[in-house]
């Protein structure tokens, strides 16, 4: 704002403005800002040892099984220095592990076509090559290997170069290191098609989406929730077409999002995220000057118990309460208000009023808030912040494709990322 504007505006125009100037700065427990951009506390200020408190000492756990047992026996008595013989009756006092990696090389198989002499007619007669030297000269775990480390530990193409040449004593080029991951992506497929057809059968469906960096440009990595796959998808916008395009006309019951345009109207209902919610109310109630954000902080609070609990509550219990808290919210909103971000909350939740409590009529089946998809999007955004995004658009579906298919493994208890891509990269 220039001088001349702020010359033109009036008294209580520049108190406002003041005001707005000093206002706390929104954070990840104000907002929808990542913990990363918060600022540290001083060091000064926090708490003696530490900002977080400690825990209890223990030691590790010993290992389910032992590769090699040691037994060390006493050789001399302490109190008459007699030697002892190992052969001795002796009972287990303490066990200790030590664990170490083994020297990690590759090994190499090579093949090679050899030519004989026919004794019968003298001609020269030379084996075909063997299936094992067609194609790739690398076999399906360093592809895995591969695949995992660009996927789950987001290296780069230098990097993951690197990992190979100093832990396993292997060159290869960043080329031959794109040919392996197309390769391996391409396994894929088949196990993202099943999860897609999950999802176009779900009767819930959770979605959000985030920012990413697809051949230079400005492009979006989307995420799918339902009960029976998560569906990862990369796609150059952020506009409704994408739901359009992944979902193929299915609309189901009910729809968890954010409050963003594009994610409204693709199913019968749409239950708003009330974590989103919260950051901002807390944010009203911290810098503004009205007690309404507070009565919001309590009703929200009182919704997030009802959704905690419902699973353990009587249908005409879960009715009550709804109702309850629909009253509760219309009198808040229709409560006048002076403060400006009071009024802008009221705003909000005016315009999300009907998608607040719909997990109420669906007991046990709506989540009251998206942060499964929050969760599974963010190793997508740690990706974009180490590599900077993706060289060309296959590598991003690709990529997707294998988030996809471990994602939708993670489901089940006990599902480990390494072990679903070796199954998937091996079959």
């Amino acid at each position: 704002m220039s001088r001349f504007d702020l010359e033109r505006l009036s008294k209580e125009e520049l108190i406002e403005l003041v005001l707005r100037l000093q206002r706390p700065a929104k954070t990840s427990q104000t907002s929808s800002k990542p913990p990363s951009t918060d600022r540290k506390e001083r060091r000064e200020q926090a708490k003696p040892g530490g900002a977080k408190p400690g825990h209890e000492g223990h030691s590790r756990r010993l290992s389910a099984a032992a590769d090699r047992v040691v037994d060390h026996h006493p050789e001399e008595c302490p109190c008459c220095c007699a030697a002892l013989s190992g052969d001795l009756p002796a009972e287990v006092v303490s066990e200790h592990d030590t664990t170490e990696l083994p020297v990690i090389k590759p090994v190499v198989e090579r093949h090679r076509r050899m030519a004989v002499r026919c004794p019968s007619c003298g001609s020269r007669v030379v084996a075909p090559v063997p299936a094992a030297a067609k194609g790739s000269p690398f076999g399906p775990r360093l592809h895995v290997v591969a695949t995992y480390f660009k996927t789950f530990q987001a290296l780069s193409y230098e990097r993951l170069q690197g990992a190979f040449a100093h832990l396993f004593g292997l060159t290869i080029s960043q080329g031959g290191l794109m040919n392996m991951l197309r390769r391996a992506q391409g396994r894929f497929e088949a196990k993202r098609d099943e999860a897609v057809a999950a999802l176009r059968r779900a009767t819930v469906v959770a979605s959000d989406e985030t920012g990413v960096r697809i051949e230079g440009s400005n492009a979006f990595h989307w995420v799918f929730r339902c009960h029976a796959a998560v569906v990862h998808h990369a796609a150059p916008t952020r506009g409704a077409v994408v739901i359009r395009d992944v979902m193929a006309g299915h609309r189901p019951a009910v729809w968890l999002s954010d409050r963003y345009s594009a994610q409204q109207g693709h199913a019968g209902a749409q239950q708003t995220c009330l974590a989103h919610l919260a950051r901002e109310v807390a944010y009203a109630d911290e810098a503004g000057a009205d007690l309404l954000p507070m009565r919001l902080k309590l009703w929200l609070q009182d919704a997030f118990i009802l959704a905690a609990n419902i699973e353990t509550r009587a249908a005409t219990t879960i009715a009550a309460r709804r109702r309850a808290l629909e009253r509760r919210l219309k009198d808040i909103l229709d409560t006048p208000t002076s403060c400006d971000l009071a009024r802008d909350i009221q705003n909000r939740f005016r315009r999300a009023r009907d998608q607040l409590l719909t997990f109420a009529k669906w007991p046990g089946l709506v989540d009251v808030t998206n942060n499964g998809c929050e969760r599974a999007l963010r190793p997508a955004v740690v990706q974009r912040k180490v590599t900077n995004g993706y060289r060309a658009m296959w590598s991003a579906t690709g990529e997707a494709d294998v988030r996809t298919v471990v994602d939708t493994a993670r489901l089940t208890p006990g599902a480990n990322a390494f072990q679903t891509i070796l199954q998937t990269v091996s079959a």
